[in-house]
Parts: C-alpha cells; structure tokens; sequence
C-alpha cells in the first residue's frame, strides 16, 4: 500500500481561454476539482488500481466532507483529523496548459495527532516538503518517517516547489533531506536545478528527475543516467502530473525494486493524467 500525508484541499482550476486581460475580462472556464499534493498521489494510485492511503487534517466544514468523500469514492483510504477550515488552490492554467498556483492551505498543516498504526501494510511512504517546511505537520510527517525506516517501509520525499524550497532556504532543505534519508527524493528539473543536485545528495539513494517529454534523468549508486519515456501526443492540464507519476512509480518500486520499470509505470499513469482536466484521470476507454 501506498501511503501519503499532507493536504487534502480543493483546487479551484481556472482554464483560460485567451492572453490575459490586465485589469479587465480574460474568457476562462472554471471547475473545482480535489486537490493537495499529497491527497493527489493517493488519488492516482487508488483511481489507477493501486491500493493507497491518505493521512491529513481537513476542515471541520462542508467542504471538507466533500473532498473526503470524493477520497474513498476513488478507493482511498482516508485518516483524516477533522478541524479547522478546509483550504484552497486557485490553478490557473494557460492557454499551453502551463499552470500557476495560488495556494491556501488552510488547517492542513495543524495536523498534530496520528498512531502509529496508520502505517500497518504500508510498502512505501509519501511526503511531499510541503508536509516538511513548517506547521504542526511537520513534525508528525518526520515522526512516520522515522518509523517506515523502522519498518523497512519505502520512504520518498517529493521537492514540491521552487518557491517552497526558496523560502524555507536550499542549505537547510538538503539538510533535511540527508537527515530523513529517503529512499527516493523526486523533482522536477527547476526543483533539482534550485537545490543544485548533480550527483547523489547524503542519505539518499535515488534522486529522479522529472523534465516534461525529455528523458527522466536518474542518480543513483551507480551515477546519472537517463530513461527515455513515450511522448505525450496531447497535453490537456499539466495539473497533477508529477502526482501521477509519483503514485505510479513508487507503487511499482516498492513491488519490484526496479527503477527503469517504476519510471514507466509512473510515466503511464502522468499520460493519463496530461490528457484529463485537473488532478483527475480519464477511463482508460476514453483515451485516444
């Protein structure tokens, strides 16, 4: 089972129709979809089949009753301690399908409480630096990490943002990073450029690198070294992408232990996701 902790939010997607007006009408379509990072992988992975689990706070609010039930109509399973109010993401995507976000987390990082038991039948924990940089979260998120490694349970960090490893200050990222010793870190190739990663950080095996079409770049023991990936025909929503591609790829590594198949199994399901709005995914039968 793959499991998560982080936010569980809404993502209000703003489509845009046009070049943006300044101070005036941009045409856009607008949905509100699930959202947060963390929520997104266990999503992916339950939508696609896999078994997942999400742990996280959400508002005690209306909202949040939605999002949670959206979670375990997926196939979920959601732990979630209620209080608070229920954040927001506006994501607005461009007319290429390129995005900005605009994020209110809300309660997600007041989340204080969890037992240990949330990790029986894990293979491999999830946590996004968001979960990492700040808030009560943080320090439960570190706490489970300790104990996967305990466990022997695949432990692996996602970089999340630029903006997020900026404010929270490189030196002190791949600090952390190398004191929780993740199995895995994953990044895409701005988060890896801002942390400056050319080679393996300390404590960590396997750093891979996500950049679009181009080939995935992977260090490891061995070196760097590239996978080469199908090529996306038709780019609907970058939205969820890298979540997609996390869920995939690290449902397969904790079952086969092979990096080269676990890239294609996450590259599968990011397809999926590129060609469906928002952190969804389109049946299989839908796709052309």
């Amino acid at each position: 089972m793959l499991c998560t902790i982080g936010d569980l939010i809404e993502d209000v997607v703003v489509w845009q129709g046009e070049a943006t007006h300044h101070a005036s009408d941009t045409s856009s379509r607008i949905e509100r979809t699930r959202g947060g990072s963390a929520a997104n992988v266990a999503y992916f992975a339950a939508a696609s089949g896999l078994s997942a689990r999400f742990i996280g706070q959400v508002g005690a609010d209306r909202l949040g009753d939605q999002l949670i039930e959206s979670m375990r109509e997926a196939g979920v399973d959601v732990i979630a301690r209620r209080g608070g109010r229920t954040g927001s993401v506006v994501v607005l995507v461009q007319p290429d399908g390129e995005r900005t976000m605009f994020p209110d987390r809300g309660c997600s990082p007041d989340l204080t409480e969890v037992n240990g038991s949330v990790l029986d039948g894990v293979t491999a924990l999830h946590v996004p630096m968001y979960s990492l940089t700040g808030g009560l979260l943080t320090d439960i998120a570190t706490r489970l990490i300790a104990e996967a490694h305990e466990r022997n349970i695949l432990v692996s960090i996602d970089a999340s943002s630029v903006s997020v490893l900026e404010d929270f200050g490189i030196s002190a990222c791949l600090a952390l990073i190398s004191r929780l010793r993740p199995r895995v870190l994953l990044c895409n190739d701005d988060e890896a450029r801002t942390l400056g990663i050319d080679a393996l950080p300390q404590g960590v095996a396997n750093v891979i690198v996500k950049r679009g079409s181009r080939p995935i770049i992977v260090f490891d023991s061995t070196g760097r070294r590239e996978i080469h990936i199908a090529p996306v025909d038709h780019v609907v929503d970058t939205t969820g992408a890298g979540d997609a591609f996390a869920a995939g790829f690290l449902s397969a590594l904790a079952a086969t232990g092979d990096v080269d198949r676990a890239v294609q199994a996450g590259h599968a399901i990011a397809i999926r996701a590129l060609s469906s709005p928002g952190a969804t995914l389109e049946p299989m039968g839908n796709q052309e």
